[in-house]
């Protein structure tokens, strides 16, 4: 398990059980409040829409599982409420 504390000045943002820090423009990073890393959140342009792609860490190992693509952030921050 990957355990982060939450350095400078800027409080992650919480949502129902997990925390989000914004690494850039189109990447949050998602963890428990804990600050076990539970994935990660990317925004992209496809087709001039903007999607959302939610990956999960996988436990161990410094690889990710796609959990799916979103119209809406919300629905890609959901999916880590469940899992």
């Amino acid at each position: 398990m990957t355990l982060l504390d939450f350095p400078g000045t800027t409080a992650p943002a919480v949502r129902t059980g997990i925390a989000m820090v914004q690494l850039h423009n189109d990447l949050w990073r998602v963890t428990r409040t804990s600050g076990e890393v539970l994935g990660y959140v990317e925004g992209f342009i496809e087709g001039g829409d903007r999607r959302y792609r939610a990956k999960r860490m996988l436990t161990g190992a410094a690889r990710s599982l796609p959990l799916g693509e979103f119209w809406d952030i919300d629905d890609a921050i959901d999916c880590f409420r469940f899992n």
